[in-house]
């Protein structure tokens, strides 16, 4: 039977119509996927948590901030107002003013609440030196203190009205004395200094809603009221102690992010050294590998009839040599960078030295020491002892040594005198590079300021050691040891823990 109107025949015999119709099922397939994504997108939606409303958030402040406040009154750790730093002597002056001053505070204190409250000469005393211990009290536990300065004038602000009945007019002040009042500005002074601003605040908060309890709430007698006044100074104190506190903390991160800025530095400089110094011992290591390759080849026609064993073994090495060698040249790829120009001539490395040019050593030093000369310095060369043969990286260093004190020397005292001495001994060299002093101020130095510190480092990586120091005569000098086969390098071109400072004083090249 024919299909009618999209019915399958079992369907229409059963009399069940097609639960989806042929044009709609080709719909339904060119929007399944779009459903799909739109479902999936929904249930992402419903699964994320829904977002705070203003209020919400706002709720969610003024909790974090009232518990903050109350947190902090409630805590009696200490939180000291540190001495002085300098003068030594002096360290501890402002604790003695502060000390001086709640001396008299609490006794002109004393005078206002025994004679112009009427308190009596017991509670007088009482409520008058608590705003004088409280002041001492607020260089070492700042919010106790607080506490004690308010309650002592809760107390004398609430039993002097029934004492002032049938005073005339006008009456004492009340409730905030005048010592009262600078005792509880000073107190919230350091308060806001020690504490968080929120603490400050929520302290300033109350002193001036019991300040509007005890004065318009209670009131009564004759008095000069002194609540607005008492609490405009309170406001003026918090302010100052909130911005002097900013001002603090601003200078501390200032000389913190100053300290990492610096040490950052150090190390970059640092690392750049020893890239350097990387770079041409690598380009020493590379120099020994082409030769073994080169004997590895020419050794088979030194032999009348070589084995095959010894070619295969030559063959071998000189493989294994050429492979190390692409190894290197790859690396010294990596370290290599681009040179700036050399200021002075003297073709440092990395400034203006061509790039592929041999490691220099010290059968170049006359060389070097005639372009120093040239450049407008008088230098003086002295040799003693049996000149041996040194370790490659020793003449390498040896040389570079001299090169970057003779660059310094050019730099930092134009027109000086400058001494190379070169002494061998049988465990390694001695170098000796001084330079009288300036005849004329020196010009700005294009250097970038770490010249000793390179050298250190090459010293050190060898087992040496090198010293800089100022000489009497205004001059500078720099010394250095190092060992004839450079045993350090065998334990690793540079060692973790490595002595000497790594940011040398005294250099600027």
């Amino acid at each position: 039977m024919p299909r009618v109107d999209g019915v399958d025949d079992a369907q229409a015999a059963n009399g069940t119509p097609s639960a989806v119709p042929p044009d709609t099922r080709a719909a339904t397939r060119g929007t399944g996927r779009r459903e799909g994504s739109e479902d999936a997108g929904d249930a992402a939606r419903q699964a994320r948590p829904p977002r705070p409303s203003r209020a919400a958030r706002a709720r969610a402040v003024v909790r974090s901030f009232f518990g903050t406040v109350r947190t902090g009154l409630w805590d009696g750790a200490p939180a000291p107002l540190l001495p002085l730093s300098r003068p030594r002597r002096l360290r501890w002056l402002p604790h003695v003013i502060v000390s001086l001053i709640a001396l008299g505070v609490a006794l002109a204190n004393t005078d206002a609440m025994s004679n112009g409250y009427r308190l009596g000469v017991e509670v007088g005393v009482l409520t008058g030196f608590a705003q004088g211990v409280a002041l001492v009290l607020a260089l070492w536990r700042p919010v106790p203190a607080w506490w004690l300065s308010l309650g002592g004038t809760v107390v004398a602000g609430v039993a002097a009205p029934a004492n002032l009945v049938g005073t005339q007019a006008p009456g004492p002040n009340w409730p905030w004395s005048v010592p009262a009042i600078t005792a509880h500005a000073l107190v919230l002074l350091f308060l806001a200094l020690r504490m968080s601003s929120h603490v400050a605040i929520g302290a300033l908060a109350l002193t001036g809603l019991v300040t509007f309890v005890v004065e318009g709430i209670i009131g009564g007698g004759p008095y000069t009221a002194t609540g607005v006044t008492a609490v405009t100074v309170f406001v003026v104190a918090v302010l100052l102690g909130t911005a002097l506190r900013g001002s603090r903390e601003a200078r501390t991160q200032l000389v913190e992010q100053e300290s990492l800025t610096a040490e950052e530095r150090s190390r970059r400089t640092l690392l750049e050294e020893r890239s350097r110094i990387a770079r041409e011992l690598h380009d020493v290591v590379a120099h020994h590998m082409s030769v073994i390759s080169i004997q590895a080849q020419v050794a088979p026609h030194l032999v009348d009839n070589p084995s095959d064993e010894l070619m295969e073994n030559l063959d071998g090495i000189r493989e294994n040599a050429l492979e190390a060698l692409t190894e290197l040249r790859r690396v010294l790829g990596v370290l290599r960078s681009e040179n700036p120009e050399d200021p002075y001539g003297l073709g440092a490395p990395g400034t203006g030295a061509a790039p592929h040019a041999p490691q220099p050593t010290l059968d170049r030093l006359d060389a070097l020491v005639e372009n120093t000369r040239a450049a407008g310095l008088t230098v003086i060369t002295e040799t003693e002892g049996d000149p041996l043969p040194l370790a490659p990286g020793v003449e390498l260093s040896a040389y570079r040594i001299v090169q970057e004190a003779l660059s310094n020397a050019l730099r930092h005292a134009p027109g000086s005198v400058v001494r190379v001495e070169l002494t061998h001994f049988p465990r390694g060299l001695q170098i000796r590079v001084v330079n009288s002093a300036p005849r004329r101020a020196a010009p700005p130095s294009p250097g970038a300021g770490h010249g000793l510190l390179g050298m250190r480092e090459r010293a050190m990586m060898l087992g040496g050691t090198l010293m800089a120091m100022e000489t009497s005569c205004g001059g500078f000098t720099v010394a250095a040891f190092l060992p004839r086969a450079g045993t350090a390098a065998a334990d690793g071109l540079f060692p973790g823990n490595s002595p000497g400072p790594t940011n040398p004083t005294g250099d600027t090249s």
